[in-house]
């Protein structure tokens, strides 16, 4: 899965560890995620757009390979 939690965070002028604070999770966390290792839980989803004040599929979308 394709995300844009880089491309919002920076938007956000938010450090991983700024956004790992906000959303109750570890930095490490919001690292995999971005570098699509990892794929958030619903609820972790959820509270990233919250944050970001978007829709979930404005940050995360799959692509075709």
């Amino acid at each position: 899965m394709k995300n844009t939690i880089k491309d919002y965070r920076s938007r956000f002028t938010m450090t991983q560890e700024d956004l790992a604070q906000t959303i109750n999770v570890s930095r490490q966390t919001i690292n995999a995620i971005e570098k699509g290792k990892f794929d958030p839980s619903l609820p972790t989803a959820f509270r990233l757009a919250a944050v970001f004040k978007c829709s979930i599929e404005e940050l995360f979308h799959y692509e075709a390979e």
